[in-house]
C-alpha cells in the first residue's frame, strides 16, 4: 500500500485459481475487501460443484458482483429467482443456488467485505 495515497492494486489475472468442478475463483485481497473473479463454466451449478465442499444445503455467503459475460440463474431458498447477465450488478443475500445458463460460461467480479455484512 502506498502510505501517502492509500491506493492499492491487485492483479486478478495473476491470482491462483481455486477450482471446484466447473467453477473457478481467483481472489485478490485488498485492505478491507476481497475481489474475486468467479467463472461458472458451461453446465456449472453451485449445488453440484461447490455444495460438496461447503457442507451446507445452499450457498450461505453474501455476494455483491458485476457480471462481465454469460448469464447466471439464481434461486433463493424462499423460491424467488432471477437471471443476471452482462453489465448487471447483483446483490445476493445468503441462502441461494446458482448456475450458468446456455452454452457460454458466466464470469462475474465479486466485491466482498466478508460475512460481516450479514452477521
Amino acid at each position: 500500500m502506498n502510505p501517502t495515497t492509500g491506493m492499492q492494486k491487485g492483479d486478478l489475472a495473476a491470482a491462483p485459481a481455486d477450482t471446484h468442478g466447473a467453477i473457478s475463483k481467483k481472489t485478490v485481497e485488498l485492505d478491507g475487501v476481497s475481489v474475486t473473479e468467479v467463472t461458472f463454466g458451461v453446465g456449472a451449478k453451485w449445488s453440484k460443484d461447490l455444495k460438496p465442499d461447503m457442507g451446507t444445503e445452499s450457498c450461505e455467503l453474501p455476494h455483491v458482483a458485476l457480471v462481465l459475460s454469460g448469464t447466471l440463474h439464481v434461486v433463493m431458498d424462499d423460491g424467488s429467482e432471477d437471471e443476471f447477465g452482462p453489465h448487471n450488478v447483483m446483490l445476493l443475500p445468503p441462502g441461494h443456488d446458482a448456475w450458468s445458463v446456455g452454452d457460454e460460461p458466466c464470469t462475474f467480479v465479486e466485491f466482498s467485505r466478508g460475512n460481516d455484512l450479514y452477521s
